[in-house]
């Protein structure tokens, strides 16, 4: 009787020391494609934007920031030239749905890796062959006086289908600035959002006057 009792107990132990050593596991050891995958496999694109877990990935001393959808940016939409995006004016609407971060230090300067998924839907008036998505990442001091430490935009091509309904994912891969000091990488967030003015050209750096 005794015997079986210490058995059960030891039985018990084991699995509990099991359980103990997969919640222990260091978030890091997680690719950003594995995220990927988890955050993204299996699950409908149409569900609500959340952000990547806010468990920092931690390498010694660095913190990956937490990643949200910045307000009023989550959506991107596109009319007919000349009207507004309403009605039987849009062409086509995207938005961001699913989102993962990585993040990793060399040098004092940490590099981001920023996974964004989302989609574009096409409108009444029809949207055009391909699409350019743009997007916009930054790494921001958050507070009561938000101040922005790096910011950067990129651009994905969604080709259009007769379904009129295209997925699209993006991976911002080289925002980098410098590590925070001590405890101030706490209060670091990433923001992300559409940003149309990232399709305009930029323009040139006005001519040096000859002497």
């Amino acid at each position: 009787m005794g015997d079986n009792r210490l058995a059960r107990v030891m039985a018990v132990a084991a699995v509990a020391g099991g359980l103990a050593c997969l919640t222990a596991a260091p978030a890091s050891a997680q690719s950003l494609t594995d995220r990927f995958k988890s955050l993204f496999g299996g699950k409908s694109d149409e569900e609500p934007a959340t952000a990547a877990p806010t468990v920092p990935q931690d390498t010694g001393d660095l913190t990956c920031p937490p990643v949200t959808v910045r307000s009023g940016a989550s959506t991107y939409a596109v009319a007919a030239p000349g009207k507004q995006p309403v009605g039987n004016d849009l062409r086509f609407q995207a938005t961001i749905s699913k989102m993962a971060r990585e993040c990793s230090i060399n040098g004092g300067v940490i590099t981001a890796r920023i996974g964004i998924q989302g989609r574009v839907i096409a409108g009444p008036a029809g949207a055009p062959a391909s699409v350019q998505v743009p997007i916009r990442v930054a790494v921001v001091h958050g507070g009561v006086s938000e101040k922005t430490i790096a910011t950067k935009a990129y651009q994905t091509t969604v080709n259009m289908t007769e379904s009129g309904s295209e997925p699209f994912t993006l991976v911002a891969e080289d925002l980098t600035y410098p590590a925070p000091p001590g405890a101030v990488g706490d209060s670091y967030i990433f923001y992300i959002g559409f940003d149309p003015q990232a399709l305009k050209p930029e323009r040139p750096a006005p001519k040096k006057k000859k002497q």
